[in-house]
């Protein structure tokens, strides 16, 4: 999980600074930020992608933990594009490519 972890820290900065996606509440005076941002760019999600990846891994594991983590997920999920700091596409980016690296774990060991 540390490994994955630290894979989707990397992309996650990479893709962050090269998609540049300005956050929702500074394109649209109708959305207030809720909280203060740790970045200035949106795209992806990296606590949606984080979650996500936990999830899938918990999961593959431990299957009954699939009650906790998943509601826990969707509402990291959520709660990001309430708050006014991501877009939906935001949210369904990081949820895929957390999910995609998780998965692609379990291939390597």
């Amino acid at each position: 999980m540390f490994c994955v972890g630290g894979l989707n820290i990397v992309l996650y900065k990479i893709i962050k600074r090269w998609i540049a996606r300005p956050r929702p509440f500074r394109t649209c005076a109708k959305i207030q930020q809720r909280v203060v941002s740790m970045d200035e760019f949106s795209f992806p999600s990296g606590h949606t992608l984080h979650s996500v990846a936990c999830s899938v891994i918990l999961t593959g594991y431990y299957p009954a933990a699939a009650y906790v983590v998943w509601p826990f997920a969707l509402l990291v999920g959520v709660s990001r594009i309430v708050l006014g700091l991501h877009y939906p596409t935001d949210v369904l980016a990081g949820a895929l490519i957390g999910a995609t690296t998780a998965a692609i774990s379990f291939n390597l060991l």
